[in-house]
């Protein structure tokens, strides 16, 4: 996608690049500059694997070794003409000899299993020196385009378990034996790079994210922050809200924390200053509103689709139990930034800054891919590559009545270009996420930590998520979402199942918490990206943006003690129930965090409408009239000291 973003006027001081702020954060935009026929040559080729792997995993019914190391090699091809060896000043049009031979020795071990798959199945253990040459080439081949397009921290790890096999891990006495061993398992089998993360991707994650760049050509984006700024722009603080609502819609067709907050915050970052919000709240707001993105249904992140395979469910149902602790997640960001508008006496947008209500309406048609989605996957009638294939002709039929956004053929193109290169990082993440998860396996390291934090946790819940929770964010610091829960799949997941958390809950917990990595300091992307465009502290960006999105830290721990709020085994009533009281739930937290409701509130105030609210949040009936007799007391004080010494408004 970062092949075809242009520069945009983001701030009242002058112009900001935007390429400049996603190449700082987001290494999938560090891409080589083609101009003239090269980059019509590189766009053919991207577009040629967007139409090969659309095929493929609706029509093709081909070997599954033979489909998978075939979409890998297009993988190691593509990702060495896009991505340069390093960041900077790039020069145009330029292909170094180096990575020519990387590409081409790269993409041939890979082919090489793909035409002697049959071969290569039926020799069992018996292989020659030369194929495991070929392996390790592949594995290093992968390996560096990851590097390329999603960094160094998730090969730092991969490249640890790699040393403990190698060194202790495996029992064979010779290192030859080891690395024999370890290349057959990892490149050879479906256990590594072949294995879950890279089969999900190739099915189902790159026909979303080709639709993804359909949708995002048909101006819907655009339309999002314009219905929000109608719908709450009007309202104290009202750039914030809407911060908060475009990107909950966004969120919807983009799983990208970083893409998220510069293309929305570009808009609603200088809105929120202008309006008297400080940099760093107006920053954290936007990041902590567009890392949701990935635990927004109906898209939600890549990993929403590795889950639905490892928990054995369909992804519609994923979807469902996904609705309310999303809900909660942007409830509690917007009654924050609410709070903050009314704390600072800001005023919201005045009606000729708003859009009229009535053009937009009439471009609701723009939601019709979306709806049609929504539906072929709820109801199940079709698989949902089928589903995201028939939204995608969805998208260039509606482009034809927007005029501004028409999908002519160049941009058909463009679309499919755009959707290629959005599948090099994810691929590449999983490959190496692949190889991680089968380095544990191999290894019988899963169930020396699964032991391990057993014994630590011994029978307490609690401690286990807490330990559970400190892993995914370690882990998750500088690796994608993607592949912090494969690896987590693998090992903590299993561990909370049996201390007897349901699979689901468990795996929605460690889902969470590779996500809020992307907020949490030192390495908090989202955050820092959204400082960028503020002119913001990044460090008191990332904190403040943790606070804003303190739902992510709490239900998990909600849902993993208690799976209703996930909608398994409760009745409709219960739902409802769960839904109001865990709302009313969130209000309390935030407002204690924040330190105002009416007023200020004193620090027993803000202890008693924390502990309400968290008391709200967990299901049951005792705790939730408990936590509302103590949320309605904070409230009634309120009243009280308000009525006393009326507020003066800013």
């Amino acid at each position: 996608m970062a092949l075809f973003r242009k520069k945009t006027p983001l701030t009242e001081e002058g112009p900001m690049d935007l390429d400049a702020v996603m190449k700082k954060y987001d290494q999938e935009s560090n891409v080589r500059i083609w101009e003239g026929k090269p980059k019509i040559v590189v766009t053919c080729i991207l577009a040629a694997f967007s139409i090969f792997c659309i095929y493929v995993t609706l029509f093709a019914s081909w070997l599954e070794e033979l489909r998978l190391t075939s979409f890998v090699a297009f993988i190691v091809f593509l990702g060495y003409l896009v991505f340069p060896a390093r960041k900077g000043v790039q020069k145009v049009n330029y292909l170094p000899w180096y990575d020519v031979v990387l590409m081409i020795v790269g993409t041939a071990s890979f082919l090489y299993f793909t035409f002697n798959a049959l071969t290569i199945i039926q020799q069992g253990s018996n292989f020659q020196w030369y194929q495991i040459i070929i392996g390790i080439i592949g594995i290093l081949s992968l390996a560096e385009v990851c590097r390329r397009s999603v960094g160094l921290p998730i090969l730092i790890v991969a490249a640890c378990f790699l040393i403990y096999a190698l060194i202790w891990g495996l029992s064979n006495p010779s290192l030859w034996g080891k690395l024999n061993y370890s290349v057959r398992y990892l490149f050879y089998s479906k256990e590594g790079i072949l294995s879950t993360p890279i089969n999900v991707c190739s099915k189902f994650i790159v026909v979303f994210i080709i639709f993804g760049a359909f949708l995002e050509r048909t101006g819907i984006a655009d339309f999002f922050i314009q219905i929000a700024n109608s719908l709450v722009g009007r309202f104290s603080g009202g750039p914030a809200k809407v911060a908060v609502v475009a990107s909950a819609l966004e969120g919807m067709v983009s799983g990208s924390s970083v893409a998220n907050t510069v293309g929305s915050g570009a808009v609603t970052i200088p809105l929120m200053k202008k309006t008297g919000y400080k940099p760093e709240f107006a920053a954290a707001a936007e990041a902590s509103a567009s890392t949701g993105g990935q635990i927004m249904p109906p898209i939600m992140g890549a990993a929403a689709f590795l889950m639905a395979d490892y928990v054995q469910l369909p992804y519609s149902q994923i979807v469902v139990k996904a609705i309310l602790p999303a809900v909660l997640y942007f409830a509690g960001i917007f009654i924050s930034v609410h709070l903050e508008a009314k704390k600072q006496g800001l005023r919201g947008l005045t009606k000729d800054e708003l859009p009229r209500l009535l053009p937009l309406l009439k471009k609701t048609y723009l939601l019709l891919p979306l709806v049609m989605l929504i539906y072929l996957v709820g109801t199940s009638q079709r698989s949902i590559q089928y589903a995201a294939a028939l939204s995608i002709i969805a998208c260039i039929v509606v482009s034809l009545f927007n005029k501004g956004n028409r999908i002519t053929p160049k941009r058909l193109l463009e679309a499919l270009a755009a959707g290629g290169q959005g599948t090099i990082t994810v691929a590449a993440a999983c490959g190496v996420a692949g190889i991680i998860a089968g380095t544990i396996t191999m290894t019988g390291l899963a169930n020396m930590l699964i032991n391990g934090i057993l014994a630590l946790a011994g029978n307490t819940v609690i401690i286990a998520l807490f330990l559970t929770m400190l892993c995914c964010i370690v882990l998750g610091m500088g690796v994608p979402t993607t592949a912090n829960y494969c690896i987590m799949a693998a090992t903590c997941a299993p561990i909370l199942v049996r201390m007897g958390v349901p699979a689901v809950a468990a795996h929605f917990f460690v889902f969470y918490f590779g996500i809020v990595a992307d907020l949490t300091p030192p390495v908090a992307l989202a955050a820092y990206a959204g400082a960028a465009i503020a002119q913001a502290n990044p460090m008191k960006t990332a904190l403040t943006a943790t606070k804003l999105a303190i739902g992510a830290f709490i239900v998990p721990y909600i849902f993993a003690l208690n799976p209703a709020m996930l909608l398994i085994d409760t009745g409709v009533g219960e739902v409802i129930l769960i839904a109001i009281t865990s709302i009313i739930g969130i209000f309390g937290v935030s407002s204690a965090l924040e330190g105002y409701l009416l007023r200020d509130m004193p620090w027993y105030q803000r202890i008693l409408s924390l502990a309400g609210g968290l008391l709200l949040i967990y299901p049951g009936i005792v705790t939730d009239l408990i936590g509302l007799a103590l949320v309605a007391i904070v409230v009634i004080l309120q009243i009280i000291s308000r009525q006393r010494t009326p507020r003066v408004a800013a």
